[in-house]
């Protein structure tokens, strides 16, 4: 997914709505094949001077005779014209798919705006690349990683295709980093027999399964204990995605392959609802792999202290600090004591390194360690005052910082 977001068109750098359509309007007066699709990466409207998203029927005008679909910086949301609307299999009178929201407008027309697995089908209806666009993709997302200093890659959804073209570009020349898979859970059982033809000592091995507890801050679909102040209509919570029995239905399922379960839970309840069924599998299993929530974003002061006694590995991503803060400021304003509590993980047991990890999470965010370091310790961004800080009683120093990056290579 990183290599392939090298190539796309890219909105990170827009500032507004009228800088979005331009740039679509351009990618789309390129000649290309009849009906591809414009495909966009690193949509963030939040730090937009007009924070909304582009509409169906503006993308319709400057993209009239091809699918476009654009992705938010988040991957768990889209806004689509309607070629791509139709493409998907959607109407204007479908149903929200399970796991998925169409969003409506008051009238109770699409707006374009589509979330979760919705968002997924639309983005996956685009063509696939090819299999030697994937490889040049793998290629291209290795020598960038490795050119930021990092020696181990996780990738956290791992598609069939990947571990054999891994293997394949290693044949060719050894990775200059360790790669781990982890694939989707509907897939784990398939890559685990499967892993015997190409995996390759340390340098790659599939280490777990995957699924997902919640959605995101900006969409407002990441599992909250507290209700958000301007809500999605009908889920003021934000959006499950799994409950207790799903999760320990999980674990059993990697612990009987004997490989780890990794679990995306940003907001606070997801995060409990992980940790309950963690609690729940203790001592069960004794062979178990760690179970490592990814992200942990917002974490109640009573679950804590949790990670560290039921071995749950905290892997988060500081630098999601950075993106975040907007939507953090006016969404959850009451909770922003809870976010990123790195300080309070260390204090009760979390050692960085091993129970707490960071990653780079690209291509949500870009991947330089440097600005999950600047998240961590300063809490802000760096044109940002000192008195914008975000909970900087969790604040940690660059060494501690450091020996989270710094995880060893997880058990053979």
């Amino acid at each position: 997914m990183h290599g392939r977001a090298l190539s796309l068109l890219k909105l990170g750098g827009v500032g507004s709505v009228h800088e979005c359509l331009e740039a679509v309007a351009h990618a789309a007066s390129i000649p290309c094949e009849p009906r591809s699709w414009v495909l966009a990466v690193q949509l963030r409207i939040e730090g937009w001077t007009d924070p909304r998203w582009p509409t169906m029927q503006e993308l319709d005008e400057v993209c009239p005779d091809r699918p476009c679909c654009l992705m938010s910086f988040d991957h768990h949301s889209v806004v689509v014209n309607t070629h791509a609307l139709r493409a998907a299999g959607f109407t204007h009178s479908s149903p929200d798919p399970d796991a998925g929201v169409l969003v409506r407008d008051r009238e109770g027309q699409p707006t374009g705006v589509l979330l979760e697995s919705a968002a997924m089908k639309a983005w996956h209806s685009a063509p696939e690349p090819t299999p030697n666009e994937r490889k040049d993709h793998v290629r291209a997302a290795i020598t960038d990683l490795a050119r930021h200093g990092f020696v181990e890659v996780h990738d956290l959804l791992s598609p069939d295709w990947l571990g054999p073209t891994l293997a394949e570009l290693d044949g060719e020349e050894p990775l200059p980093l360790r790669v781990g898979l982890f694939a989707p859970l509907d897939r784990v059982r398939y890559q685990h027999e499967a892993s015997a033809r190409w995996s390759r000592a340390d340098r790659i091995r599939l280490l777990g399964g995957k699924i997902f507890a919640d959605g995101t801050l900006n969409s407002r679909t990441a599992w909250m204990l507290h209700p958000y102040r301007e809500p999605l209509d009908g889920h003021p919570l934000g959006k499950p995605l799994v409950t207790r029995d799903s999760v320990l239905a999980a674990m059993r399922a990697c612990a009987a392959l004997n490989v780890q379960l990794a679990v995306h839970a940003i907001g606070d309840a997801a995060v409990r609802c992980v940790l309950d069924a963690a609690e729940q599998q203790a001592g069960r299993q004794p062979n178990q792999r760690p179970l490592r929530i990814e992200h942990a974003e917002l974490v109640d002061s009573a679950d804590v202290g949790r990670f560290a006694p039921l071995g749950v590995v905290a892997s988060v991503q500081p630098c999601h600090l950075l993106t975040d803060v907007e939507i953090l400021r006016r969404e959850l304003p009451h909770r922003l004591d809870r976010v990123f509590p790195l300080r309070e993980f260390i204090d009760t047991g979390c050692t960085p390194g091993d129970l707490l990890v960071f990653g780079s999470d690209t291509p949500i965010v870009r991947p330089h360690p440097e600005d999950s370091i600047r998240a961590a310790v300063y809490r802000r961004r760096p044109d940002q005052p000192a008195e914008a800080a975000i909970g900087l009683e969790h604040a940690l120093s660059e060494l501690e910082c450091r020996a989270a990056f710094a995880a060893p290579p997880p058990p053979g």
